[in-house]
């Protein structure tokens, strides 16, 4: 699967001219007269939709598509999808101690030329992981340990703002939890064009990829799409706590980190956030487990 940072192919490369013909044959052989093409013309944007939507289709493998189950899951009534930018950077610079200058100026300059990707539902902020080490763990120079010692905080955070539970408590440690290779090249992507302290992002709350697999959803993400990891996944949650709020909502893996919980070097796990007795629960399970209420988070590089 190639990576969320992989170089595009436009319809000038090879690859593309040839999809490019494909459409042109097509079209030829359909014998359009004047009135037609014209109409055909007049509905370009549902004809862009209709394409990208079957290039969309036709691009996904068939690797793991038999750990995809139906779902009728969906969120609680009170999530009515991400909330304003400034309420959510309020929130996250607040519990962390981060500064608004960088985001500020993306949002005031990129964001208004920049369109949300198809599947997101809406613009989320999130925080560097950057930011966070430099702020409360300046000393902490190894990648890995600085993104356990982030994700850590993040579920310390939550844990302080309502009941909370987690059952890897000890075991977020840099030999046994690292990010998913998409999700860490999506990463570098973003801090090259967003410096600043949080980061602006497309994103999903589990529902595009609910009773999937987490490799299935790994394997569907295309283009921009990459895996939620759990300092974003959390930090959605501290940002949007009615997500989570009973235990008839839709539960939410994070296919963006990866747990081995053997210490066989296998990583064959992934965190999720769950919702039973009263309290949001942290946990992990195996990445091969369709389950109906469950849906893998996910987000999008801005374009």
């Amino acid at each position: 699967m190639p990576t969320a940072t992989a170089a595009l192919i436009t319809s000038k490369d090879p690859k593309g001219l040839h999809a490019v013909g494909l459409f042109e044959a097509a079209y030829n052989q359909a014998g359009l007269d004047d009135a037609q093409a014209q109409r055909l013309n007049e509905r370009g944007g549902e004809l862009k939709d209709g394409i990208s939507a079957l290039i969309r289709q036709l691009i996904v493998t068939d690797r793991y598509k038999a750990e995809e189950v139906k779902s009728s899951y969906t969120y609680p009534r009170g999530y009515k999808g991400p909330k304003p930018l400034s309420q959510q950077i309020d929130t996250l610079a607040g519990a962390f101690g981060l500064s608004l200058g960088g985001v500020q100026d993306f949002i005031a300059k990129n964001l208004p030329t920049l369109t949300l990707p198809a599947g997101a539902e809406g613009w989320f902020a999130i925080p560097s992981i950057a930011a966070l080490a430099a702020r409360h763990f300046p000393d902490v120079t190894d990648p890995k340990e600085r993104y356990t010692r982030a994700v850590q905080l993040v579920l310390a955070k939550i844990a302080a703002s309502r009941s909370f539970y987690n059952y890897r408590d000890g075991e977020i440690l840099p030999d046994r939890w690292r990010l998913n290779a998409r999700t860490a090249h999506a990463l570098d992507v973003l801090a090259e064009q967003q410096p600043g302290d949080i980061w602006i992002v497309g994103g999903q709350f589990g529902k595009r990829h609910a009773g999937r697999s987490v490799r299935r959803a790994r394997e569907v993400m295309v283009g921009p799409e990459f895996g939620g990891y759990a300092v974003a996944a959390g930090s959605m949650l501290l940002t949007h706590p009615e997500r989570l709020v009973s235990y008839d909502d839709l539960w939410y893996d994070v296919p963006g980190d990866e747990f081995d919980p053997g210490l066989d070097g296998t990583f064959g796990s992934a965190p999720c956030f769950r919702f039973n007795d009263g309290e949001v629960k942290f946990d992990t399970g195996f990445v091969g487990y369709p389950l109906a209420d469950c849906g893998s988070v996910s987000l999008f590089l801005p374009q």
